[in-house]
């Protein structure tokens, strides 16, 4: 259980210093005064989501061995699939 916490811990960290995230955030800082409040609120929004997604990849990827990675996107993959045959 120690280590599970170790290793989303260090996934959350990776993630955050990832060298995309923080160019974003660089690139938010930077023009935060050059841009309209709507402008920033979108660059804010699609940083939150890049962060998010790559945090919670790293973090399943660290919870998960690799066939239960892909035992979950099969599942995903299949649910979806069943989505678009109801509608």
């Amino acid at each position: 259980m120690i280590a599970t916490a170790l290793a989303i811990q260090d996934a959350t960290k990776q993630a955050v210093h990832d060298s995309e995230v923080m160019d974003m955030a660089a690139a938010i800082y930077h023009s935060r005064h050059e841009v309209n409040e709507d402008e920033f609120i979108r660059m804010m929004y699609i940083y939150s989501a890049h962060l998010s997604a790559m945090t919670a990849t790293l973090v399943t990827h660290a919870c998960l061995t690799e066939s239960q990675v892909n035992d979950m996107i099969e599942t995903i993959k299949e649910m979806e699939t069943m989505g678009k045959d109801i509608e």
